[in-house]
């Protein structure tokens, strides 16, 4: 009997170890398939399996010399989704900076790095 009481314990408490550490993963993003071309604004899709707190989040664009400018972010169509607004950029290496709170709290960062082209 204690045996029973012992393995049924121990699975109750690796089901809720699991769901306490989940965070927000990205499963996908536009810049994977659709580029940002020079001097046009635009905005780039990021989807994570996980709803995300937009108030508490933030995504920064980096430019050459670490320079870093909080970028407009809004909700996308589908859960976990959000959509960054970027500027206008010239020709060169940029990355988005992303710290995102899922609905479950946890901090998730990242860093995506993309080129910009003609």
């Amino acid at each position: 009997m204690k045996k029973i009481f012992s393995s049924i314990l121990l699975s109750m408490l690796l089901v809720q170890t699991h769901n306490l550490y989940a965070h927000a993963v990205i499963t996908d993003y536009s810049l994977k398939i659709t580029p940002i071309y020079a001097n046009k604004p635009d905005q780039v899709e990021l989807s994570f399996n996980s709803k995300i707190e937009l108030g508490l989040s933030q995504v920064f664009l980096v430019r050459k010399g670490d320079k870093h400018e909080l970028l407009e972010v809004t909700n996308g169509k589908k859960q976990g989704q959000i959509i960054i607004h970027i500027p206008a950029l010239e020709t060169g290496d940029y990355a988005l900076r992303f710290k995102v709170f899922a609905a479950d709290g946890h901090l998730t960062e990242d860093i995506i790095r993309f080129k910009v082209s003609q």
